[in-house]
Order: C-alpha cells, then sequence, then structure tokens
C-alpha cells in the first residue's frame, strides 16, 4: 500500500456527512468484502490510516469502501469522490450494450482486472429505472454492419444456453464459465452487429444472447463473484429491452432484484419490482408473472413490509393457476414455475419466521424439481429444509435434510452449497454436544466437503 503525504481530507469529509465512526465503517466494509465472497480484517485503525493518508486501500477494499459510504449516505459515492483512483483495474465504461458484453466476455477469457476486482453495488440494482433504452436503440441501429444472420444462428445461441444451463444445474457455477463467455464474445454478441431478414428475427436475436448473458450472470452468481454477475445482468436488461421490452426486459429486472435480495439487500428491490410488474403485466403467461409476484414478495418481506408480501404471495398463486399460453424461454430457464414459486414462497416466510410454513413450501418444492435434472436445487432446498426443521428444534429431521444436501453437492463447484454447507456447521457442533445421531457423521462429511 502506497503512502500518501497529505491526510485524505475527501474521506475524512465524506466520513464526517454520513456521520459514523471509524469502527462502524470497518464493519460496513467487512460485511461488503463478505458479500463479494473476500473475508478481511478491515478495523478502525485501517480507516484511520486511510484517512490520515498513511496507508491506502488495496486490492477491491477502496471499492467496498465507496459501497459502504453510499449505502449510508443513500446515493452512489465514487472512489475518486473519496481520494481514491480506480487505476489499471478501472471498469471500462460503454453506453452499447452489445460492445459492453464483448468486452465482459472477453475479461471473463481473459481474467481481466477490472471483472475479476468488480464489487456488487445497490446502486447497481437500481440501473435499469434510470436506463435510457430508446438512445440505446437508436445507437444499435445506426452500428448495423453487412453480413446477413439467419434463423439457424439464433437458433445455436440458443441450444448452447440451454446445454450449459442444465450442465450448470447438475455441476455448479464454475462448470463451463470461460467456455460459455467465450462464445458470448467471439460469435453470439458479433452477430447482433449483423442484418436480419426480419424485425421479428432480429428481436429474437437479441433475446437469445439476453439469455446467454443472464446465464452467464448467474454462473458468476453461483461461485460467489457477485460483482460480475451484476454487470452481465444489467448488460442482458439493455439487450433484453431491444428484444422485447415489455416481458423479458421485466424479467431482467427481476433477476437484478433476486441477486440483491439473495444479498440481502434490498435497497430499491420493491420498486424495481414493481416496475418489472408494470411492464410485464399483460404481456407475459400466468407462470412468468408468478414468478415476478413472488420475488415483489420477497422483497417485501425483506423490507418488513408483511402485510404487502402477504397480497402478492396470494398474486403469485393466483397467476400460477392461469394456463394462458406457453412460457418464454427466458423464464424456463429457472425450472417449473410451481417450483420456483414454492422455493421463494419459503423464503418469503421465512424473512416473515413462519418455520412450520417455510417447511411446508420447501416440501412442495422438492416435489415440483426433477431430482436428476435439477441437483443442486435439490440440494439447496434439502439445506434450507435443514435450516426450518432446526428452528423447530426437531434435530433429527434436521441432520437428515442436511445430510442429504451434503450428498447431492458432491462434485459441485458452486459457491452457494459451499455457504451452505458453512451454515449448518455451527448447529452441527450443538447437536454434537447433545449426541444427536448422525450429527458427528455429517460434521465430519462437512469439514470434508469444504477442504
Amino acid at each position: 500500500m502506497a503512502a500518501q503525504r497529505e491526510p485524505n481530507s475527501r474521506l475524512r469529509d465524506i466520513i464526517d456527512t454520513v456521520d459514523c465512526t471509524y469502527e462502524t465503517l470497518a464493519r460496513d466494509v467487512r460485511r461488503i468484502a463478505a458479500e463479494n465472497g473476500e473475508i478481511l480484517q478491515t478495523n478502525k485503525s485501517a480507516v484511520s490510516h486511510w484517512v490520515n493518508g498513511n496507508r491506502t486501500p488495496s486490492g477491491r477494499v477502496g471499492q467496498y469502501l465507496a459501497e459502504a459510504l453510499s449505502r449510508r449516505a443513500g446515493r452512489t459515492i465514487t472512489r475518486t469522490e473519496i481520494g481514491l483512483h480506480a487505476g489499471e483495474g478501472e471498469e471500462p465504461t460503454e453506453s452499447d450494450p452489445v460492445l459492453a458484453v464483448t468486452h465482459l466476455g472477453r475479461a471473463d477469457v481473459e481474467r481481466r482486472r477490472f471483472l475479476a476486482i468488480a464489487a456488487f453495488t445497490t446502486a447497481g440494482v437500481a440501473m435499469p429505472l434510470a436506463h435510457d433504452h430508446e438512445a440505446t436503440a437508436r445507437m444499435l441501429r445506426a452500428r448495423t454492419g453487412t453480413s446477413l444472420v439467419g434463423g439457424e444462428d439464433v437458433d445455436v445461441v440458443r441450444q448452447i444456453t440451454v446445454a450449459f444451463s442444465a450442465a450448470d444445474e447438475r455441476l455448479g457455477g464454475g462448470h463451463g464459465l470461460t467456455t460459455v463467455t467465450a462464445y458470448l464474445a467471439d460469435t453470439a454478441a458479433p452477430m447482433l452487429r449483423g442484418r436480419f431478414p426480419s424485425e421479428a428475427l432480429r428481436r429474437a436475436a437479441f433475446g437469445a444472447v439476453a439469455e446467454l448473458a443472464y446465464l452467464a450472470g448467474w454462473k458468476h452468481h453461483d461461485l460467489g463473484q457477485e460483482g460480475a454477475a451484476q454487470r452481465y445482468y444489467q448488460v442482458g436488461y439493455q439487450l433484453a429491452c431491444e428484444a422485447d421490452p415489455h416481458g423479458h426486459a421485466a424479467w431482467m429486472m427481476r433477476a437484478l432484484a433476486h441477486q440483491a435480495l439473495s444479498l440481502k439487500q434490498p435497497h430499491h428491490c420493491v420498486d424495481l419490482v414493481e416496475g418489472a410488474l408494470q411492464r410485464g403485466l399483460g404481456h407475459v403467461d400466468g407462470r412468468t408473472e408468478a414468478l415476478l409476484h413472488i420475488t415483489h414478495a420477497r422483497a417485501y418481506a425483506a423490507t418488513e413490509e408483511n402485510s404487502s408480501a402477504a397480497r402478492a404471495l396470494l398474486s403469485a398463486e393466483d397467476a400460477l393457476l392461469r394456463d394462458d399460453g406457453p412460457q418464454p424461454s427466458y423464464s424456463c430457464v429457472s425450472g417449473p414455475a410451481a417450483g420456483t414459486v414454492a422455493s421463494h414462497t419459503a423464503r418469503t416466510l421465512t424473512d416473515l419466521a413462519d418455520h412450520v410454513g417455510t417447511e411446508q413450501q420447501h416440501r412442495d418444492a422438492l416435489t415440483r424439481w426433477d431430482p436428476e435434472k435439477y441437483k443442486r436445487v435439490h440440494a439447496l432446498t434439502h439445506a434450507d429444509l435443514g435450516d426450518s426443521l432446526a428452528a423447530q428444534a426437531r434435530a433429527d429431521e434436521a441432520v437428515a435434510a442436511w445430510t442429504q444436501a451434503v450428498v447431492l453437492m458432491e462434485g459441485m463447484t458452486s459457491d452457494r452449497t459451499r455457504k451452505a454447507i458453512t451454515s449448518m456447521r455451527s448447529t452441527l457442533a450443538i447437536y454434537q454436544r447433545r449426541k444427536v445421531p448422525g450429527a458427528a457423521d455429517l460434521a465430519r462429511r462437512a469439514r470434508e466437503a469444504l477442504a
């Protein structure tokens, strides 16, 4: 860490403005680092060194510091604003989503620094609410090339997305990530620069690439690389707007909200999902609409708006009963809608402290998902089921559910499965002391899985 000649007055002034102590700010930085898969030991002395100019934050810590202050200020605070410079790792800005997704894919393949150190931001969740797609659309049409794109080109992109989505569910987000992003950058995105024989095919092409971008984001999310995931979701949203500004764009807004809710950062999520519903209602089938409503319910529960959450749950159930047309491929990627609604109803009820209802919904979800095709979903659902059983003091059943989860997680490259195993260990330690049958064996399996 390089020394500074002068105290960092910009950082000091911002900290004074948000009115928090160095100890509180250090805790915020540690929490945000954990959201992005990094464990830090930042303390109030480190913050003091940054303010006094003795040291500067290294690695991604500057991003975490800016995000911590942004959350407290209620607005975006950049690294430059607090006297830090992004340097060589700064993410390039690109208003053209075709170029942006190409740059992201190449950065993944080449292990570029800006993507490797990208951090999830709460301000980034709200990106669709301020996006001017009309300007983007004009730019995209002005940059059309000469090569002719046919229906087979688009079909191949969809086939590759389906194949790698299936592999992702069985082997985890780490399987095939470089292959997916290389194809996205080298073949799929450049296709969007071509000429199309019809407007319908052009929209289909943008939709297919948006789905592939979503898959790349989902794989990063599964690996705990939340900053990279958010970048892919944002550019996927921009591409989806060109394909279908109603249903598909609404779905990508849901993706951004879903990620934030998974990280327990509900800022902007209610507004974002309400915007998604405004776009999607009347333009999507009942199952897709149900998936929007259930995310709305989770956002309300996360912000302790319990009565609104209950209403959104009922709206999801009502929409799910409608059989009014085929479900589009972009929302099919999440699996059977009934299973997803059950899973997210369970998470909503967890936030509402209804552990009995949570258990029932997790058990219902398990009957809706093909255990072979959706192996990771079954693993994570068994882990969540174990949590709800433990919350009801049903130790034997919790151990059985967790054991099933750990068995299913074997061989997966997934940070979400690792976190699920880690979260059960503290309760397992208590069960071991109480001699709960199977607890010692499960604790050993958990240690081996995390080794």
